[in-house]
């Protein structure tokens, strides 16, 4: 049996990089350049004939590889060199062995020569495998773990699944230390701050080349919140940023209680960086000092932008936040779009986080938007509360309404409601901006009282649900996007255009222009009270040097109607770009419309939820 020690370690600490000379310099001929000087003569030339899972390893760290450039052109005293050459089997023999590799056959040659030469033949073996891995756990976890305490429970099962080094998994030094250091970094996460590996062996059985694993971890105390520590703040208050933090003292300190609370502060949309600490070193982990520590954005700023889409063509837009309104925990913001389709007014008047991390907000839109056959202005004024967690957004309000539709014929339907709705987004996927794995449900349902002239009086219940999942296939990455709604009202009763449903364009049936595919009469197109809509879509990327860029091939189905009995889905099918931004994807997809036979060309960035 052979144990692995520190003599591995002392092994890594020869890492260099050296060229290696494999030839002799040319000699010089008439009228050719003067031969080298003694200073950049070479020492030696060293041939390695080994697998290629140990060549560039030796080539690299052996001490006659990096003699060339440790020598800088000096002379090698042969007593020297013959030194180097009788400690080369011992040096192969501790560099093979971190690649897992016991029982290596090794020929060193040396031969005369200017300069000299020395050939290093090294057969490896075959490559050690785990056979057995005992992992312990002592201190508080293990004492709760005992108790039947949930989370200990949760949490020593988490370590010993997440162990990278499985038994018949192939030995590797490396993958040794990195499996030791993410078993324990996963220990502190759980809030065991302290917690250490007290013993760590390898048993190796050369001769089967075989390893046994033995772990003992310490898991120390598990650390809980107690004072929490505000810096940076000039503008805002200390009761908004505790709000946002969102925990009780006596909390365990999780990595991801830490991490939810730093997210919370980022999307609050008052701080340009949030970094929040737990104190490991703190003498009472029961209590231990939590830091946050915060960056203000700017009292107002304004943003103003320029762009085009294949919907809307192009437009111009103004942005502006105050997020210290009348000096009080308010954040106001207004948005303007002015473009030759659609023109609009957003804003929004909302306190900071409260506690439980809810907001009370006001806000209104007024929107023209301009098709091929109406045009529909619209004013809402809506009053609300919400809450923002990692995992859901909830909005509950109450929304009045008034629309007013333009037909060509010189028509018009003029319409408003009064209603509440609830409104929520269930995530769970691996990246909010650029998600690949995962999924996220956003539903709406609301009711109320709707009038409309020419049209009736009468009550209606709206309901709205999209789909998207994310799912990876290898190199491929799937997604699927399936959404439906229905109004629910008298034939005669017509809530306003916005609570109404229209699909086609870049986020709904591509192929089709925007808002076209809807109930249509006289070449007029209304709004639905169904909709139905889905897409499938597969990528990869494309280019290996360029892994952000990715192509995909999708197909696209659906379509509004007044009723079920009535609904037809139209299919549209192409295939796109995506270029995978910090700031989300920019999509560029040509798409045909089957029904239509016209190929449109589709841009849009971000994702849709």
């Amino acid at each position: 049996m052979r144990r692995l020690c520190a003599g591995w370690l002392a092994c890594l600490s020869l890492c260099g990089c050296a060229a290696v000379n494999r030839e002799p310099p040319a000699a010089a001929t008439d009228g050719a350049a003067p031969p080298e000087t003694a200073a950049s003569a070479p020492v030696l030339t060293l041939r390695v004939e080994a697998p290629d899972t140990v060549r560039e390893l030796l080539e690299r760290q052996l001490d006659l590889a990096r003699l060339p450039a440790l020598a800088n052109g000096r002379t090698l005293p042969p007593r020297e060199l013959d030194r180097l050459v009788a400690a080369a089997p011992d040096q192969v023999r501790s560099l093979v062995e971190t690649e897992g590799f016991f029982t290596p056959e090794i020929v060193v040659q040396q031969f005369a020569g200017e300069p000299p030469v020395v050939e290093l033949r090294v057969d490896p073996g075959r490559r050690a495998r785990v056979r057995a891995l005992k992992i312990e756990i002592q201190g508080p976890l293990a004492e709760a773990r005992q108790r039947g305490d949930a989370d200990a429970v949760d949490g020593d099962a988490a370590l010993r699944e997440g162990w990278s080094l499985e038994p018949g998994e192939p030995f590797r030094n490396a993958e040794w230390a990195a499996a030791k250091a993410a078993a324990i970094a996963r220990l502190r996460a759980l809030g065991y701050a302290r917690a250490d590996w007290t013993s760590t062996l390898a048993r190796v059985d050369a001769t089967a080349h075989r390893v046994d694993l033995g772990l003992v971890a310490d898991s120390g105390p598990l650390f809980r919140t107690g004072t929490l520590r505000i810096r940076g703040l000039k503008m805002h208050d200390e009761a908004t940023v505790r709000n946002i933090a969102d925990f009780d003292p006596g909390t365990p300190a999780t990595e991801k209680l830490l991490l939810d609370v730093q997210e919370r502060l980022q999307r609050s949309g008052l701080f340009t960086t949030a970094s929040v600490q737990l104190d490991a070193r703190a003498a009472d982990p029961e209590r231990a000092t939590i830091t946050i520590r915060l960056a203000e954005r700017e009292r107002q700023e304004a943003t103003f932008g320029l762009g085009i889409s294949a919907e809307v063509g192009p437009r111009g837009t103004v942005e502006h936040v105050h997020r210290r309104v009348f000096g009080q925990a308010l954040t106001a913001r207004n948005a303007f779009e002015l473009g030759r389709v659609r023109r609009s007014w957003t804003g929004e008047l909302s306190t900071h986080t409260l506690p439980g991390l809810y907001r009370n907000l006001v806000g209104g839109a007024a929107e023209r938007i301009e098709s091929s056959t109406d045009v529909v202005s619209s004013l809402r004024l809506r009053l609300g509360r919400a809450q923002e967690t990692p995992r859901i957004d909830r909005l509950v309000y109450v929304e009045a309404e008034r629309s007013l539709r333009e037909l060509d014929d010189g028509t018009s339907t003029d319409s408003d409601a009064l209603s509440l709705h609830y409104q929520g987004i269930w995530r769970r996927v691996d990246n909010m901006l650029l998600p690949t794995e995962g999924w996220v449900f956003s539903g709406q349902v609301g009711g109320g009282r709707a009038r409309s002239d020419p049209g009736g009086t009468g009550p209606f219940v709206r309901a709205y649900g999209r789909l998207a999942a994310y799912r990876p296939f290898g190199r491929w990455y799937g997604s699927l996007r399936v959404e439906a709604g229905e109004v629910f009202a008298r034939d005669d009763v017509t809530p306003p255009d916005s609570l109404l449903f229209r699909a086609g364009g870049d986020s709904s049936v591509r192929g089709y222009e925007y808002r076209s595919l809807a109930p249509t009469e006289d070449d007029i197109v209304y709004g639905g009270k169904v909709l139905a809509t889905a897409s499938v879509e597969i990528a990869r990327p494309i280019l290996a040097r360029m892994p952000q860029l990715w192509g995909a091939v999708f197909v696209d189905a659906g379509r509004a109607a007044e009723r079920w009995q009535d609904y037809e889905p139209a299919l549209g099918y192409g295939v796109g770009l995506r270029y995978r931004s910090p700031i989300g994807p920019l999509s560029i997809d040509v798409a045909r419309g089957q029904e239509t036979g016209n190929v449109r060309l589709h841009l849009s960035v971000g994702v849709t939820f």
